[in-house]
């Protein structure tokens, strides 16, 4: 496996970096959480503008990369600025879903979506996980059964981050099986303003907004399902896994400015007469985490390097990484707000909400003690 980027890559991250340097300030942020839609339009513009939407889906669908290690490279930078607009929910796990990666090719329909997203024109939302489906993949109580021409959805999704700024909905249902079977799952493409579709909205912690959605009683034609009835559990575990490889990325990035940001204090913050940052005992947790982070882009880069695998080795290989990610991004968080003091916790100072985006993260697809069980589950199959 060769770690190095290659140009092209080299070429987006630099690029990325110094757009999010120069646009993506403290105040940016807060305008932008402030937002109705939970983001900035003018920055998901811009990031659309500069390719970066593109470098997150395959050269055969519009974009022009998709694979493992150019999802990490621009999410690691992501992370590192705490970017709070939707790419990880509209780009990559709905563009994954729209894609068909694993499964059949995209309809005409669907590659005009495609490129619509990856011209930055189109918001998209993934209603998958449900009150009573914790972190598993497959568990859809959801209905779709059919009534003549159509086809009717009835449940309730939980917790569907960019709901309320989304053009279509991606909204898994069973046609078939028990809650937890694979066989039986179908996506559709709902609209929002649907009869039948109720939201209700809120705030997310770290940055954004996410809905609940209510489906009661909402007809559809039978267009509207993505690939074939009751075949959907591939395509939704190829989309989870690429999520969970952006947001593993992501998080690395975060913990790289936390840490940067406590080092910043520690050589500026004086106390008898000296920078604490000279204390040896300070000085050793700061070393412990420059530890954890490499050890955290270790395991990014063999998640990345992993995606295009076969699915079981793709999936216990990340959840390998989410499970350490999730464990020393907590430390990580933890230790950065301990030597920062009291500063650590003001909305105003950065690392506020960069820890508060690692703390939260783990708790996406998967909490460590969740991906320690599936690695078990995986390496024993």
């Amino acid at each position: 496996m060769n770690f190095q980027l290659t140009d092209e890559r080299q070429m987006l991250q630099d690029s990325l970096r110094r757009f999010l340097a120069d646009r993506y300030t403290v105040a940016a942020r807060t305008e932008a959480i402030a937002d109705p839609s939970g983001y900035s339009p003018a920055i998901w513009t811009q990031l659309a503008d500069l390719g970066v939407l593109g470098a997150l889906l395959p050269e055969a669908v519009g974009g022009y990369g998709g694979a493992g290690f150019d999802i990490a490279t621009v999410f690691e930078e992501l992370g590192r600025a705490g970017v709070v607009e939707p790419v990880l929910d509209s780009a990559v796990l709905c563009g994954a879903l729209l894609c068909g990666l694993g499964d059949a090719q995209p309809s005409p329909r669907d590659r005009e979506y495609l490129e619509r997203l990856v011209a930055g024109d189109l918001q998209l939302a993934f209603a998958h996980g449900e009150p009573t489906s914790r972190y598993e993949r497959t568990w859809v109580e959801t209905t779709a059964t059919g009534d003549g021409q159509d086809v009717v959805l009835t449940g309730r999704k939980t917790v569907v981050v960019n709901a309320e700024a989304a053009e279509l909905l991606i909204v898994s249902a069973r046609e078939g099986g028990a809650s937890g079977d694979r066989d039986g799952l179908s996506l559709f493409l709902v609209d929002p303003q649907a009869a039948g579709v109720r939201m209700q909205g809120s705030a997310l912690l770290a940055g954004g907004r996410a809905a609940e959605v209510e489906l009661d009683g909402v007809h559809l034609p039978h267009s509207a399902r993505l690939g074939t009835a009751g075949g959907a559990a591939t395509r939704i575990e190829t989309a989870l896994a690429a999520a969970e490889v952006a947001l593993a990325a992501e998080t690395l990035g975060a913990m790289e400015t936390a840490t940067r940001l406590t080092m910043d204090y520690l050589t500026t913050r004086q106390q008898f007469g000296r920078p604490i940052g000279t204390f040896q005992a300070l000085q050793h947790r700061v070393a412990e985490m420059l530890i954890e982070v490499e050890q955290a882009r270790s395991a990014v880069i063999n998640a990345a390097g992993h995606l295009e695998d076969t699915p079981q080795t793709r999936d216990r290989h990340v959840a390998a990484a989410r499970n350490l990610i999730g464990r020393t991004g907590r430390h990580i968080a933890e230790e950065a707000i301990q030597l920062h003091g009291g500063i650590a916790m003001t909305a105003e100072y950065e690392l506020a909400h960069i820890a508060k985006r690692i703390v939260m993260a783990e708790h996406r697809f998967g909490d460590a003690d969740t991906q320690m069980e599936r690695f078990i589950d995986l390496s024993a199959a």
